[in-house]
This record gives C-alpha cells, structure tokens and sequence, in this order.
C-alpha cells in the first residue's frame, strides 16, 4: 500500500500538490532545560513549487548543532539502498509473481504495470515488496514529483554545514524491514497497492493534502489505517518497532545538550504509536499536536 508507506524515505512515497500551492505542515518541539529537538513530518518525495517549509523549521535549522533523517543522505547511501534491493528483491528461480498472486491479480498486475510503463518481463521476477516499490516509483516518475524535491532532500541543501548529519538506520536496515517481512504479508501489500492504483490517484492526493494542512486525525486516517488492516504485522515492522528504536535515540539525545532538527516520515509522528504520543508517555514536554 504506497500511501502507508509514507515512513520509508529511500523508496517512497508522497503525491502530488499543485505548483505553487501552500502547506501548513505540522512541528514538534520536544524541550528540557539544555536541548531542544525539532521534529518534523516529511513527504518524501514532492512536486516543484510547493511551498511548505513552516517558519519554525526554518528557524530550528538556522541553530541547528545535529540534524537527524531515517537515512544519511551521501550519494553512497542511496548506492547501497540500491545493493541491497538488488540483492535481496528478487524471486527464487522458477518462480514469478503471478505463481504467488494467482492468475487473476497476476493479470491485474500485468495491466497496471503496462498502463505505467514497466515491463512485465522483469516485475514478474520480483519479490513483492520490490514489485511494490517499483510500482510506486514508476507511478512517481508519471508524475511532476522528484525525490530532489522532497523533504529531507530540500532540508539537507538548505541546513547548515556546521549541523552535523546523523540518521536512525542504515540502508541495509531500511531494506531489510521490507525484504524480511513474511510474504504472505508482502503479497497482501501489493495487492492493496494494485486496488489503490488501479482507483487513481485521490487516495495519495488525500494524504498529501492531510500532511499540508497538518490534519493529523486525517493524516493517520491515510497514512497508517491502511496498513493497520491490511498487514498488521508490516504496520508493526514499518511504524511501531522503528518508532521504538528511534525514541531510544531521541532518549540518548535529550540526556546531552544542543539544539536538534530530527525529519522523517509523517506517517511516524500520529497517532498512539507515533514518537510525540511515545515520548509524552515517558514523561517529556513536547509542544505540538
């Protein structure tokens, strides 16, 4: 399902906002006596144009002393997400994937893949978590969308040198999330993610007009319902054990002193799994929705 896939900023997601179109997004601000940490939703990949970056973004990456994203944002990261998908994306031989969904989804990704462009000849050979990313990001390249415009790729040219670049996990980690997921899991996925294109693109319009007005009840409504009841045990892997892991971080970060810009996926911040609900649990301040 492509718009619940919001939290994996190396393969997916987002939809598109008209050029010239204006956001409100959502900030958290999270404050002890000695540190500060911004935490802002991102759309990983957006059209040109969109105008979205709040004020207090701004003002937090100007002082900025360590900016946080799910992954480093080099050249050679984006390398080894591409590694690791190769090696780790592709089917047994002798398999393909219309043998795993069954003649009548395997037709229906036939038609879908052809009306974007991709040859059937290799996205049968794929597992179906890559066949779903690439899905995704055949449907983006249809598009006025780029990843260079996304989020965490504008935030990256824009903050300082001096902020030093950290990030929650490695590509190989990120890949994995998805690769090792159970199949039955993978292919429920990819067939949630054939109804949502075969339908058009209002399901990613909506969540990207959820994230730009800072709706968060409709932004979990898009971003997370979804995966929730199509594969509780990917909304596990994708949103709460990685939100686990990352507020373990944040802990770590908030024990020093500084001033913290932390940008991932908006999908992460809503609802009673996201890191301001986990973080207020453990009893820190945090400013915001």
């Amino acid at each position: 399902m492509i718009r619940s896939l919001v939290s994996l900023s190396a393969l997916l997601l987002a939809a598109c906002l008209p050029v010239g179109a204006s956001a409100e997004p959502p900030v958290w601000v999270v404050r002890d006596a000695d540190s500060e940490i911004v935490i802002f939703g991102s759309m990983h990949i957006l059209p040109a144009g969109v105008d979205w970056r709040p004020d207090a973004l701004d003002a937090a990456l100007a002082k900025a002393d360590d900016l946080w994203f799910e992954l480093p944002m080099d050249a050679a990261s984006q390398a080894e997400v591409g590694r690791a998908a190769q090696a780790k994306g592709y089917l047994s031989a002798g398999q393909t994937l219309t043998d795993l969904m069954g003649p009548k989804d395997g037709a229906r990704l036939r038609k879908v893949a052809d009306e974007l462009g991709l040859p059937m000849a290799v996205l049968q050979y794929l597992r179906p978590w890559l066949a779903e990313v690439s899905l995704a990001n055949a449907m983006f390249m249809k598009s006025s969308a780029s990843r260079q415009e996304g989020v965490e790729a504008v935030v990256e040219r824009i903050a300082p040198a001096s902020a030093t670049r950290r990030a929650f996990e490695t590509p190989e980690q990120q890949i994995s999330i998805l690769a090792d997921t159970p199949q039955a899991d993978q292919i429920a996925s990819l067939r949630q993610t054939l109804e949502e294109l075969e339908q058009g693109p209002g399901a990613y319009d909506d969540l990207v007009r959820a994230w730009a007005a800072g709706d968060i009840r409709a932004l979990e409504e898009e971003a997370l319902e979804p995966i929730r009841k199509t594969s509780p045990v990917l909304y596990r892997r994708l949103i709460i054990e990685r939100n686990v892991r990352w507020v373990e971080a944040i802990k770590a970060r908030m024990a020093g002193s500084g001033e913290t810009v932390i940008v991932v996926g908006a999908g992460h911040l809503v609802g009673k799994d996201g890191l301001p609900a986990r973080l207020r649990a453990l009893g820190f301040k945090v400013e915001g929705p």
